[in-house]
């Protein structure tokens, strides 16, 4: 396990999940069958909607809510995993990931609600930093802690979505532990605890409201590898637009496409690197590949 906290004997301590042999519980994967650069969707559905894209496909599977597609993207090896729903997914997948991966990078795809007027649906966000507002991440590091997303994730993601002409907005995310009460939605049936939290994260300039950002960056920050997130607006909470049909279909291909861009504009990153002898991108290493 490349990435495991080597500290702990593994096989002296029950606490630890072993799998049998070497494919991990959840995902049902095991070393090689993933690419170093991995598309994160929750929705499982959209593991094979990114799949089409492929120039070419070497491995399927599907376990429980974990959809694993790797293939070829323009060249480039790429994986699709699906997360699920929610924080506590997140921390399953991304574990069991750096157990079978050497250096992983992360981009989360997904959908979200936008805070701010000025954010359309069918707009896309992409994360900057994320307010913490579950519990998951709360058991690998203080409440203080931030979750930031990667400097060189998410300048590949502005570049993707300008190379592919989506309209993006780039600021900070709230990933709440739930949908409706967890997100301020009132339920006729339910008390919540925190009806105005929407607009108190608008006044905070908060963007919008996601359930997985904040999981991944935290988690990949603390393993040493590179996240960021990116996600079509489905709603929009000031205005309670939540539009369906053509709008939300091209919300999520632009997501779609800007994601996989994102991974070849990383692996191109990477490569400048290597031939400049640094292990920090900055832009002047850009040349046009």
């Amino acid at each position: 396990m490349p990435n495991a906290d080597h500290r702990v004997d593994a096989h002296a301590d029950r606490r630890i999940a072993i799998p049998v042999g070497e494919r991990q519980y959840h995902i049902s994967l095991g070393p090689g069958e993933l690419a170093e650069y991995i598309l994160l969707p929750g929705d499982p559905d959209r593991t094979s909607k990114i799949a089409e894209r492929f120039d070419s496909i070497e491995l399927e599977r599907r376990h429980r809510e974990f959809a694993s597609v790797t293939g070829t993207y323009r060249g480039q090896r790429m994986s699709v995993v699906s997360t699920g729903i929610g924080t506590d997914n997140v921390e399953i997948v991304v574990a069991e990931i750096l157990a079978i991966t050497e250096h992983p990078t992360f981009i989360r795809i997904g959908s979200c609600g936008a805070l701010q007027p000025d954010v359309a649906a069918g707009d896309l966000v992409i994360t900057s930093g994320a307010v913490r507002l579950e519990a998951t991440t709360s058991y690998f590091v203080h409440d203080g802690y931030p979750a930031i997303a990667d400097y060189e994730a998410v300048a590949a993601l502005v570049e993707a979505a300008a190379r592919l002409g989506h309209r993006a907005h780039v600021g900070v995310t709230a990933t709440a532990p739930g949908f409706y009460g967890a997100q301020g939605r009132p339920i006729p049936q339910l008390p919540i605890r925190y009806p105005d939290l929407a607009e108190e994260m608008a006044r905070q300039r908060v963007l919008n409201f996601e359930m997985e950002a904040s999981a991944l960056l935290v988690l990949a920050g603390l393993a040493g590898c590179r996240a960021g997130v990116v996600c079509a607006v489905y709603a929009q909470r000031t205005t309670g637009d939540f539009p369906s049909g053509d709008v939300r279909d091209r919300a999520e291909a632009a997501c779609l496409e800007t994601g996989l861009e994102s991974l070849r504009i990383l692996a191109a990153m990477e490569a400048q690197k290597r031939e400049a002898g640094t292990d920090r991108w900055r832009p002047s290493l850009w040349n046009g590949s």
